[in-house]
């Protein structure tokens, strides 16, 4: 009966999805905003502060869409959610996209009837411990009590890694990311797990930050970014291209300092990013300087990633996320 249950409640959410999602950028502009689904306070990926103002790498991605439909990057509204609760939020209708650190999977991107639309962080799984415990390795981990978050990828990833490795443990699991942080720091667990961007980000929270430290093993791929509803591919191009429109600005050396002056050059690739040839912006049901908005409001990807997450206290290196022509994996298709 229980099976039966959530079949009929995700066929239901489904029905709901697909309903929800047609025309999903008509009824942005009627209600002159992005309902934007964020994480519960991520440093460097979807923060807070004590004014309530939303900063990070995954809010940008936001920001970019306000900012070609609106020619506003602040025409976003945040609603924020936990791990459990964000793609019932998406499905529903509560939320127009998701960009909340969340991983691009196989039965995410099929089973639960939404589409990811690119990659803005290239992440893996890792594991924090104390420097006291004289871990330096994780395979050195065996009988540890391992805290991590419920509803992510993560509990699938430290259950295959351990078995793998002959180690036994156990899961300490918790809801909220700050209930997860703070079960650590207060000792009911010797390790932290999840992306190693999530331990950087979480390890500024704790008590002594200089006492803990992230071990070198990556034990999972994770490709972190936007999601929407299936059903939408008008809504799903928008998503994507606001995101590889920062990318390509960034490999062609525009930035939010100089997009004006790059304007009515005579670089035909660039013409065709600003908007001063070819019909994109139509072809997305936005202006034609839809992408020199997102720079001009917004920044270029790599301007986003210094801003939020290469600078104190994160200081993340780009490492794979690089562009491909500075040795990393990031790319975008082109505008033409």
């Amino acid at each position: 009966m229980k099976k039966i249950t959530s079949t009929v409640m995700l066929a239901s959410l489904l029905a709901v999805s697909a309903n929800t999602s047609a025309a999903t950028l008509d009824d942005v502009v009627g209600k002159g905003h992005v309902q934007c689904g964020v994480s519960q306070g991520l440093p460097g990926f979807s923060n807070f502060d004590a004014q309530g103002n939303w900063s990070g790498v995954d809010v940008d991605v936001c920001r970019g869409m306000a900012a070609a439909i609106f020619n506003d990057s602040e025409a976003v509204k945040y609603t924020p959610l936990s791990s459990k609760e964000r793609f019932t939020a998406l499905q529903s209708g509560e939320i127009d996209v998701l960009s909340r650190n969340t991983t691009w999977t196989a039965t995410r991107d099929t089973a639960l009837g939404l589409n990811f639309a690119g990659v803005n962080y290239y992440d893996g799984q890792g594991f924090m411990v104390r420097k006291d415990l004289g871990v330096n390795s994780a395979l050195e981990l065996g009988g540890a009590a391992v805290c991590t978050q419920t509803g992510t990828t993560t509990e699938l990833n430290v259950a295959d890694y351990f078995r793998t490795n002959g180690l036994d443990y156990t899961v300490v699991a918790y809801e909220k990311s700050d209930e997860v942080v703070a079960a650590y720091d207060s000792g009911r667990c010797d390790v932290y797990t999840t992306d190693q961007s999530g331990l950087y980000a979480q390890r500024i929270k704790l008590k002594d930050v200089s006492a803990h430290k992230v071990l070198p093993e990556v034990i999972s791929k994770e490709p972190l970014g936007p999601v929407v509803r299936q059903g939408d591919d008008q809504w799903f191009n928008l998503t994507k291209w606001t995101l590889y429109c920062m990318i390509n600005a960034e490999e062609m050396g525009i930035t939010s300092g100089n997009v004006k002056g790059k304007m009515n050059g005579g670089d035909p690739a660039i013409k065709r990013l600003l908007g001063e040839e070819g019909s994109f912006g139509e072809n997305l049901g936005v202006s034609p300087t839809w992408c020199a908005n997102i720079i001009s409001q917004v920044g270029n990807y790599g301007e986003s990633f210094a801003k939020h997450l290469s600078v104190d206290p994160l200081n993340i290196a780009r490492g794979v996320n690089e562009l491909w022509s500075k040795g990393g994996i990031q790319y975008a298709p082109p505008i033409r």
